[in-house]
C-alpha cells in the first residue's frame, strides 16, 4: 500500500507514512488519486486548486506543485503526459482500493450466506478508516464526490457487516455499537432495523418498540414522511412477537416452477468484460427489502445492446432459480408493444390465463407485482422505447432484477444504473472477426483483417455481416472484400447479408426521428469524421440546436464523446453512421447545403480570430480577408478569448477539417483565412505538421480560384515551417514568391513581413550582411504600413542581428528603440521579448532582474514556452556564477516546459547544461531520427 485517504492524506516513503506539507499539494495529490491512472488536463487541475478565480500564475504553480510531489512520489509515479499529469497507481496502492476490495468480498459472503467469512472481510475492511475520507485535504468538487461515495460504501459495509453479525446470534453485543450509529446518522432506516431486531432478540422488546416510536418522529420532524415498509412491516412483527423473527426459525419455502425464455446465447460473443462484470456485481448486489437492481444498456444501431444483455443474463441465470423472463418491446417498430399487451404476456408465463387475467393496465400491473414480489427472477426487456413503457414490467422488489436494451438513453427510469456501449476495441474486433472467419484467413492476410474492420468502424453488427460474406464465401481473399468496403460511397451496400443490414439497422432509428432532427443528422453527416462541438449543429441550421443535438443524442445516433479541457461536450457520428447521414444529405438541395457549411466555417473563421486575438502578439499574424464571418455563440466566444490555448489545443483537429471542408466547397478565402489565422498558436506551440497540412490544403484551393493575397499568406507560412525544419531552399523559393505576390496586390506589410523572413534565412546561413539588408529593407516596407508593432520587432531583430557581429553599441542602439517603442505601445509581450534577448548586454545582476521581469510578463500572457525559454537564459547565467542552487531549478522547469510543447531540441539543451548528459543524447538522436548518433 502506497497511498492512505481513509483519514488524513498521506504516503509511505519507503520508510514510514508521512503527510504532504502545503495544502494545495495536498490537493493536488488527491485529485490525481481520484482520477488515478487517468491523464489528468492542466487545465482541469486549476479548477479543482483554485476554482473560478485562479492566479494568473496558476499554471506555473502548478508545475511547482507537480516537481514537488514527484520528488516523494518519483518519476515513474507521477508522470507527464500531455496536456497534463497522470498518478500511476496499481491495483492495491491506496487504502481505499482495500478497503473497496474486502467489502466486496463481505458483501458477496453475506449474500452466499456465510456470516462467519461476511463479518470477517467487512471488519478488516472498516478497520482501515482512521477518519473522514481525505480528512485532511481542502475541499473540491471532484475530492468532495469521491469522498461522499466513499462514505456510503462505508456505511453500506457497517450495514452488511452489522447484519451477518446479527445472523451470527451477537445481538446482545450490537446494541451499543448500533445505538451510537443511529445517533450519528439518524435517517438511516436499516440501521434503526437492525437496533430494533437486535433488542427484541436480546429479548428487550418493550425497547425495540420504543426504537421505532424515536425514528417515527425523528423521519416525520426531519422529511415530514412516515417510516418505510420494511421498518413498519418489522413494527408489527415485534408488535405480535413473531416467532419467525428469532434466529431460530426460518419463514417455510416457498417452491415455484422455474420459467426460463432466455434466448439462445450467441456463441462467439467477444469482448465487454468491464460491462458484463459490471452487471453481474449489480445483479448480485441485491437485497428482497431494497428496491430491484435495474440495468440499462443503451447504445447506437449494431452496437451489440441485445447480444451483451442475454450474455450477461445468462451468466446470471443461476441466482435466478424461480426462472427468467425474455421480452421484446419493439421500440424500434413503427408501434412499440402497449404496456398492457405486456403485461399480459408475463401473467401468462406466470401460469394466470384466459379470464384470470385482469383487464385494466393498473389492475394486471398490480397482479405481477403481486406474483413476483418473493420470487428471485430475471427479466430481460430487449429493445425498449421510452422510460414509461419499462416503468410497468419493474419488479417491485430486490428478490428480482432487470436488465433493458434501448437505443434511447433512459436517463427518466428510476434508480437504474446505465452502459453505453461503443464499438468494440481493435484487440476485441479482430477476435471477433477471427472467430467467425477462421484463424487462418486472418493470418495470412492481416493488414487486410485491419482495413476490413477499420472500414467497419469496429461496429459489431458490421463486422459480423463482413464476416458472414467471407464465410460463404471461402474463395474469396480478404482483399476482395477490402477493396469493396473502401469506396464509402457503395459501403452501406456491401455490409448486407440476407436479412442482416447496417443500413437497414440505421434505418429502424433513423425513422423515429422528426424532420428537423433528420436534418440535423444528415448536415452532421458532412463533416468530418472528428469530433466537434456543439454549437456546430446552430450555424448549420441556422437556428438554436440544443434540443435537436440532444435527440440524436438520446437516440444514440449522436455520440457525446467526452468533454474537452475548455469544457466543451464533443459530438461525432460512427463512421458508418456519418456515411449513412451523408447519402441522406443528398436530399437536401446543394445551395442549402452550400450555405449551411458557409455558414458554419463563417462561425469558425470568426470564433478562431477571437482566440488567435487573445494570444500573444506575433510575427506571423495573417492579414485580414474578406471572408464572411458570422458571430459564434456568446458563451463559445468567451471560453476561447478567456484561454485560447486550451481552446485552440481542444479544436486543432476540428480547425484542419474546416480547412478541408472550405477547399472542398471551393470556398478558397475561408480556406486560407483559416489555415493561417491559427498560425500564432502553431508557433508558439510548435505544431508544424498542423500548419504545413492547413496551409497545403488551402494552397490548391487559393490557386484554383487564383486568390494571389491568399497564395502569398501561404507560401511565407509554409516557408516559415521550411525554416523551422532547416529546409532553406525550398523556404527561400516560397518566400521570394510570397514578397512577389504582396507587391503585386499592393500589401506593403505583407511585403515587408516575407523579406524579412528572407532576413532570417541568410541570418540561420551566416550570411550576416545580407540579412541585416534584408531586415532594414523589411523595416522600411513595414514603417510605411504603419504597422508599429511590427516595427518593434524588427528593431528587436535588427539588435539581435549586431549582437551576433559583436557590434554592442549598435546592438544597444536597436534594442533599446524596440523596448521604448514596445512600452509606447504598451505591447508587454514584446517588451518581455527584448528584454530577454539583451540580457547579454548587461552585467548578470542586472540581466537576472530583467530577466525575472520578462518571465512576469510572459506568465501573465500564458505564453509558457517564452517562460522556458527565458528561465533557460537565466539557468545559463545562473551556472556562469557557479551557482547551480538557482541554475538546476529554472532549468528543470523549463525542460519541462519544453517537454509539454514538444520542443525536443530545447529540452536536450537544459539537460546538457544541467549535466544529464544521457537524457540529453537520447534527445537530440529523437531530433536526429533513426540512425543518428
Amino acid at each position: 500500500m502506497r497511498f492512505r485517504l481513509l483519514g488524513p492524506l498521506q504516503v509511505f516513503d519507503g520508510t514510514a507514512w508521512v503527510t504532504v506539507g502545503a495544502a494545495k499539494v495536498r490537493l493536488l495529490l488527491a485529485t490525481l488519486l481520484v482520477r488515478a491512472n487517468q491523464t489528468v488536463p492542466t487545465e482541469t487541475i486549476v479548477d479543482e486548486l483554485w476554482g473560478e478565480t485562479p492566479p494568473k500564475t496558476a499554471t506555473t504553480q502548478v508545475h511547482g506543485y507537480v516537481l514537488r510531489l514527484r520528488r516523494l512520489l518519483g518519476e515513474d509515479v507521477l508522470t507527464t503526459v500531455a496536456p497534463g499529469y497522470r498518478l500511476v497507481v496499481g491495483a492495491e496502492d491506496t487504502d481505499a482500493q482495500r478497503f473497496e476490495l474486502l467489502a466486496d468480498q463481505g458483501h458477496a459472503a453475506h449474500r452466499d450466506s456465510r456470516p462467519e467469512s461476511s463479518a470477517e472481510h467487512l471488519a478488516e475492511a472498516l478497520a482501515l478508516w482512521r477518519g473522514p475520507a481525505f480528512g485532511d485535504v481542502p475541499a473540491s468538487a471532484t475530492v468532495t464526490a469521491e469522498a461522499e461515495r466513499l462514505t456510503e460504501k462505508r456505511l453500506t459495509a457497517l450495514d452488511t457487516r452489522v447484519a451477518a453479525d446479527l445472523d451470527r446470534g451477537r445481538h446482545t453485543t450490537l446494541i451499543g455499537e448500533l445505538r451510537r450509529h443511529v445517533e450519528e446518522h439518524p435517517l438511516r432506516e436499516r440501521a434503526w432495523a437492525h437496533l430494533m431486531l437486535a433488542q427484541f432478540r436480546s429479548g428487550r422488546q418493550a425497547e425495540a418498540l420504543g426504537s421505532y416510536q424515536r425514528v417515527r418522529q425523528v423521519l416525520v420532524d426531519e422529511l415530514g414522511v412516515e417510516p418505510g415498509a420494511d421498518l413498519r412491516d418489522l413494527h408489527r412483527r415485534i408488535l405480535a412477537d413473531d416467532p419467525t423473527l428469532a434466529l431460530d426459525v426460518a419463514p417455510p419455502a416457498v417452491v415455484v416452477p422455474p420459467i426460463c425464455q432466455l434466448p439462445a446465447d450467441v456463441p462467439d460473443f467477444t469482448g465487454r468484460q468491464a460491462q458484463l462484470d459490471a452487471i453481474a456485481a449489480a445483479l448480485a448486489d441485491r437485497y428482497p427489502t431494497a428496491p430491484p437492481p435495474v440495468w440499462v444498456i443503451s447504445g447506437g444501431p449494431g452496437i451489440g445492446k441485445s447480444t451483451l444483455a442475454l450474455h450477461a443474463a445468462r451468466r446470471a441465470a443461476p441466482d435466478f432459480p424461480d426462472g427468467q423472463l425474455y421480452l421484446d418491446l419493439t421500440g424500434t417498430s413503427p408501434e412499440p408493444r402497449a404496456p398492457a399487451v405486456l403485461l399480459a404476456e408475463v401473467l401468462h408465463a406466470l401460469g394466470v390465463t384466459g379470464a384470470a387475467v385482469p383487464d385494466g393496465l393498473h389492475a394486471r400491473a398490480a397482479l405481477y407485482r403481486s406474483l413476483v414480489t418473493d420470487r428471485r427472477m430475471l427479466l430481460v426487456l430487449d429493445d425498449a422505447a421510452s422510460a414509461e413503457q419499462v416503468g410497468w414490467l419493474q419488479p417491485p422488489t430486490g428478490s428480482c432484477a432487470a436488465i433493458v436494451t434501448s437505443r434511447s438513453v433512459l436517463t427518466d427510469l428510476p434508480g437504474a444504473r446505465h452502459t453505453e456501449l461503443d464499438v468494440l476495441d481493435h484487440g476485441e474486433a479482430l477476435d471477433l472477426f477471427t472467430r467467425i472467419v477462421g484463424a487462418g484467413r486472418v493470418e495470412r492476410e492481416p493488414d487486410d483483417a485491419a482495413a476490413i474492420l477499420r472500414a467497419c468502424g469496429h461496429l459489431p453488427l458490421a463486422i459480423r455481416i463482413a464476416a458472414g460474406k467471407l464465410l460463404g464465401r471461402p474463395a474469396w481473399s480478404l482483399r476482395v472484400l477490402r477493396e469493396r468496403l473502401e469506396d464509402e460511397s457503395r459501403r452501406l451496400s456491401e455490409l448486407r447479408l440476407g436479412e442482416l443490414g447496417v443500413r437497414a439497422s440505421f434505418d429502424l432509428s433513423v425513422r423515429l426521428l422528426d424532420e428537423e432532427s433528420l436534418r440535423a443528422l444528415r448536415l452532421f453527416g458532412t463533416l468530418g469524421p472528428w469530433t466537434v462541438p456543439g454549437w456546430v449543429l446552430d450555424p448549420l441550421l441556422d437556428r438554436p440546436a440544443d434540443e435537436l443535438l440532444d435527440t440524436l443524442v438520446d437516440a444514440n445516433l449522436a455520440r457525446l464523446v467526452t468533454t474537452d479541457a475548455s469544457g466543451q461536450p464533443r459530438y461525432r457520428l460512427h463512421d458508418l453512421l456519418r456515411a449513412y447521414a451523408a447519402e441522406g444529405a443528398e436530399a437536401i438541395p446543394l445551395a442549402e447545403r452550400r450555405d449551411a457549411v458557409t455558414r458554419l466555417l463563417a462561425t469558425w473563421l470568426d470564433l478562431t480570430t477571437r482566440a488567435a486575438d487573445a494570444l500573444p502578439p506575433s510575427l506571423f499574424r495573417p492579414p485580414p480577408g474578406t471572408a464572411p464571418r458570422r458571430a459564434a455563440p456568446a458563451g463559445v466566444a468567451r471560453r476561447a478569448e478567456a484561454d485560447p490555448v486550451t481552446w485552440f489545443a481542444a479544436e486543432r483537429v476540428a480547425l484542419l477539417d474546416g480547412v478541408r471542408l472550405a477547399a472542398e466547397w471551393g470556398l478558397a478565402e475561408l480556406a486560407w483565412e483559416l489555415a493561417t489565422v491559427a498560425v500564432p498558436y502553431y508557433d508558439h506551440h510548435s505544431r508544424y505538421e498542423d500548419w504545413q497540412h492547413g496551409h497545403q490544403t488551402a494552397l490548391a484551393a487559393v490557386r484554383r480560384a487564383g486568390d494571389r493575397l491568399g497564395e502569398a499568406v501561404l507560401l511565407r507560412g509554409l516557408a516559415q515551417v521550411q525554416i523551422y525544419r532547416d529546409d532553406f531552399t525550398p523556404a527561400t523559393a516560397n518566400m521570394e514568391r510570397s514578397a512577389e505576390l504582396f507587391r503585386e496586390v499592393g500589401d506593403k506589410l505583407g511585403e515587408g513581413l516575407a523579406t524579412a523572413g528572407l532576413g532570417t534565412i541568410h541570418r540561420v546561413l551566416d550570411q550576416h550582411e545580407q540579412a541585416l539588408d534584408r531586415a532594414k529593407q523589411a523595416l522600411e516596407l513595414v514603417t510605411a504600413a504603419g504597422d508599429r508593432h511590427t516595427e518593434a520587432q524588427l528593431m528587436s531583430a535588427i539588435g539581435a542581428m549586431y549582437q551576433a557581429r559583436d557590434e554592442v553599441e549598435q546592438a544597444r542602439h536597436w534594442f533599446t528603440e524596440a523596448l521604448t517603442l514596445s512600452r509606447h505601445l504598451g505591447d508587454a509581450h514584446r517588451e518581455a521579448v527584448v528584454l530577454r534577448e539583451m540580457c547579454a548586454l548587461h552585467e548578470p545582476g542586472i540581466a537576472l532582474t530583467n530577466l525575472r521581469r520578462a518571465e512576469d510578463i510572459f506568465a501573465s500572457l500564458g505564453d509558457d514556452r517564452c517562460v522556458a525559454y527565458t528561465l533557460m537564459k537565466s539557468g545559463e547565467i545562473h551556472l556562469g556564477r557557479d551557482d547551480r542552487a538557482r541554475a538546476v531549478p529554472d532549468l528543470e522547469q523549463a525542460a519541462e516546459i519544453f517537454s509539454r510543447h514538444g520542443s525536443r531540441m530545447d529540452e536536450a539543451r537544459c539537460w546538457e547544461l544541467l549535466g544529464d548528459l544521457d537524457r540529453a543524447r537520447t534527445l537530440w538522436r529523437s531530433v536526429a531520427g533513426p540512425g543518428s548518433g
